[in-house]
């Protein structure tokens, strides 16, 4: 499952992602709106990275611009999921690379606003280009798995548990593979490449959450987290043990506490770093001169003073 600076380019069973545009004014309140019920990794990646960020994605609603990296994400996911509806014995590099233009069809009928990320290029040579990136992806998966040799028991699973405290955790897992004995493996591609060691921590807090949901689901602790980086053909593996999950848990627990005051309080304090010129969202954002939509949820009566800079009470 592929995350993006630039938004999901799929929902991540969290209900956030291909939110109609038309439906949220830039400076209006969205009709509707409500405080966040569930958390995925992506939201909780987001509220870890910048609150204001989780705020403009989740209660805003603000549409985002379809970037050619995650959607050539979504298009490799596709296409390794479909692959295998083939017999075992078909599913071939070949077979692999032909099913890039149909379910780049059907990713442009699904999500139309996909177009516009070619719509400066009437020659199509950019649009080749960027079709035939996702073609080697593909073929490279091949020198890192062998789908003649799998079985998933599950693809693109949609997941969803609620823990003693009350609150529900939900994603999408790539793959699920179930071994003969009954060990479960959670596979996760990635079209990007592999971070270095100091920053693996990120993508597996999103490979443990998916084993805290299953093992609170299905009270069956995954044997092996699998995350295979067709950017740079890395696979990197790790073996979860309770503890890891019980503490994926409590992370989890403190960061909903962190949103849930934030929603009461209106309180989404904006934090600056790298990824900020990546973000959509500078026009609304304190830190870029922006001002955010009014805020489209009720605050707390002592929340309705004036504040600092990154403060987002009614407007």
């Amino acid at each position: 499952m592929e995350t993006s600076t630039q938004g999901a380019e799929r929902p991540d069973g969290d209900g956030t992602a291909g939110q109609d545009p038309q439906a949220v004014a830039v400076g209006a309140s969205v009709p509707g709106a409500r405080p966040p019920a569930s958390l995925s990794p992506s939201r909780a990646s987001d509220f870890m990275q910048c609150p204001l960020l989780y705020r403009f994605r989740v209660i805003d609603r603000l549409p985002e611009r379809p970037s050619e990296a995650a959607t050539r994400g979504t298009l490799v996911h596709a296409v390794l999921e479909r692959l295998f509806d083939a017999p075992a014995v078909e599913r071939t590099a070949p077979r692999a690379r032909s099913l890039v233009p149909g379910q780049w069809e059907r990713l442009r009928e699904s999500r139309p606003e996909v177009v516009e990320l070619f719509a400066d290029d009437p020659g199509g040579e950019r649009l080749a280009r960027w079709l035939g990136e996702a073609e080697r992806l593909v073929e490279r998966w091949f020198t890192l798995e062998d789908p003649t040799r799998l079985e998933p028991a599950e693809r693109e699973l949609f997941v969803e548990a609620e823990l003693e405290s009350g609150l529900t955790l939900r994603g999408i897992i790539d793959r699920v593979d179930v071994a003969p004995t009954g060990e479960v493996r959670i596979v996760d591609y990635k079209t990007g490449k592999a971070p270095r060691p100091e920053y693996a921590e990120g993508a597996l807090f999103q490979m443990k959450f998916y084993a805290l949901v299953v093992w609170r689901l299905k009270r069956v602790l995954p044997r092996r987290l699998q995350l295979v980086y067709l950017g740079s053909g890395d696979v990197v593996t790790y073996d979860p043990v309770p503890a890891d999950l019980e503490r994926v848990e409590r992370k989890l627990l403190a960061l909903w506490e962190a949103i849930r005051l934030a929603t009461e309080t209106g309180e989404w304090r904006p934090r600056p770093t790298k990824l900020c010129g990546w973000c959509d969202h500078q026009a609304h954002c304190p830190e870029f001169g922006g001002t955010p939509p009014p805020y489209p949820l009720p605050v707390r009566a002592e929340a309705s003073g004036d504040g600092e800079q990154g403060r987002m009470g009614p407007g």
